[in-house]
């Protein structure tokens, strides 16, 4: 059970660390737009990026995919710079149906991206060979699960807070937070190492 806890409280700390904030700005901007209503949706897409961390986390262990770490460090804020653009454009529409298999299929690509991003660090604290990391795989996946509902359910709490208290309207704080993300994403993408290479 201790290695259980283990593994899970790394998946924990890798979506709520405050000094890689990419996880959770990627989270935000895919909650913003839902509200409680929309649970089921948004437990979906975010169960499928974690699907996709998953994945991407196996394909490195097991030496089918590598990928230059300043690559996965470009890729990660553009990502987000894409979901909150996402939102921008679709922000108010009330007929987004014909849009969620786009948007389940691109939530799943942009785990993988992100769980890239994450794959040298976790081979790294892992031992042995490839089949004995799926376990511990799969109680940091669990975590990563954990860790994302918190910040989505904090994420729609805030959202009510706004748009109930405050009378903001679902559209303005989607564009509000979007706006603030991309302000936050763009100078990562601008000042990524991969430029002055």
């Amino acid at each position: 059970m201790s290695e259980f806890l283990i593994y899970f409280q790394i998946g924990l700390k890798h979506v709520l660390d405050i000094y890689a904030y990419d996880h959770v700005l990627f989270l935000i901007a895919l909650a913003v737009p839902f509200s409680f209503n929309d649970w089921k949706r948004i437990v979906l897409l975010i169960t499928l990026f974690t699907i996709g961390h998953t994945m991407a986390l196996l394909l490195s262990v097991f030496g089918i995919i590598a990928i230059k770490v300043n690559v996965v460090e470009l890729l990660i804020p553009i990502t987000i710079l894409i979901t909150a653009f996402f939102n921008l454009f679709t922000a108010g529409k009330s007929n987004k149906k014909e849009s969620v298999n786009l948007i389940f299929f691109v939530t799943l690509f942009f785990g993988i991206i992100h769980g890239l991003g994450f794959s040298n660090y976790f081979k790294a604290i892992l031992g042995g060979n490839a089949t004995s990391k799926i376990l511990p795989l799969a109680e940091f996946a669990l975590g990563i699960e954990a860790a994302q509902i918190v910040v989505v359910f904090v994420v729609l709490i805030l959202s009510y807070i706004v748009q109930t208290v405050f009378r903001f309207s679902k559209r303005d704080w989607t564009l509000v937070m979007s706006a603030f993300i991309i302000g936050v994403v763009l100078p990562m993408i601008i000042e990524n190492e991969i430029w002055t290479r």
